[in-house]
């Protein structure tokens, strides 16, 4: 079976790789999809998100609830796109569903996304074992910031293409199963984590792409050769408003973002703003049809 994926195959990537880029986006307003209620979409409204993200791996919706912080919003989109296996991630709330805002205890102090801090590019859980990935990611709204927090995104696929197109070996690199490794979560001497070592680039079981990756600078460690150093460079290189399939914006209340775990990140905001954002991880990815 032919696999776009596989890098002895060069006639089934070119074949994706053509219908990929065919008419992809280039504004975040063509992600934009305009429904009523999350929690019950229309069956246009499911199409249209579908399509979206069937091309991109994410779509932005645009709904009525405004600054409703009903978190069964999260839930219950996720389940009509087959998100249903929630990460339990340290921070999230006892349901699962994380409620990202500026925190003053620990220990959620000590992690970016509690505060006003910028993140640096990363796809969600890539320090989780390779049993354990994140596949799925859902983002809801309910207040934005009064100023920054904006997110940039990128589609994992697009990274992939542009970075095979420039060098084959550069995926070699990042399919080594010790390509990215991060060290153990250490809190007050105890381990809450340990190593977490796996490729950046997997093909899933159903063929699908999936990436692992965080351009953090501090407590990671890359694989010491010279091919994986310039692959680094080059994807660090791409991940900006020079990337013609670059996207940014700001949610507004009522918006939210749901993808296939794309790359992405988020501006610093001022410090104690009402800024609340729900997040879903999930072991799942994206279902589009029923």
């Amino acid at each position: 079976m032919s696999n776009p994926f596989d890098l002895d195959d060069n006639e089934a990537y070119q074949r994706w790789r053509e219908q990929k880029l065919e008419d992809y986006p280039t504004s975040l307003e063509q992600l934009v999809v305009e429904i009523d209620d999350p929690r019950q979409l229309t069956p246009a409204e499911h199409e249209a998100l579908a399509q979206r993200i069937a091309k991109t791996n994410m779509a932005i919706y645009a709904s009525g609830t405004g600054e409703d912080p009903d978190k069964e919003i999260v839930r219950r989109l996720g389940l009509q796109f087959g998100l249903e296996r929630l990460d339990h991630n340290m921070c999230a709330d006892d349901d699962a569903i994380s409620s990202l805002e500026q925190a003053d205890t620990e220990p959620r102090t000590g992690y970016i996304p509690y505060t006003n801090r910028p993140i640096a590019w990363h796809t969600d859980g890539y320090y989780n074992d390779l049993d354990r990935q994140i596949l799925g990611l859902l983002l809801h709204c309910v207040r934005p910031a009064a100023e920054g927090g904006m997110n940039q995104l990128l589609d994992h696929e697009i990274a992939y293409i542009q970075l095979r197109d420039e060098n084959p070996d550069y995926i070699r690199a990042f399919e080594h199963p010790e390509a990215m490794s991060i060290p153990p979560n250490m809190v007050d001497g105890e381990e809450l984590r340990g190593w977490s070592s796996g490729p950046v680039f997997m093909t899933l079981d159903d063929g699908s792409l999936h990436m692992r990756y965080t351009h953090r600078k501090r407590n990671i460690r890359w694989r010491d050769d010279e091919t994986t150093r310039e692959a680094v460079a080059f994807l660090g290189s791409i991940m900006n408003a020079d990337n013609p399939y670059y996207f940014e914006g700001t949610l507004d209340s009522g918006q939210g973002l749901i993808c296939n775990n794309v790359l992405h990140t988020r501006t610093g905001f001022e410090e104690n703003s009402r800024r609340l954002l729900y997040r879903g991880r999930y072991f799942d990815r994206i279902r589009l049809e029923d």
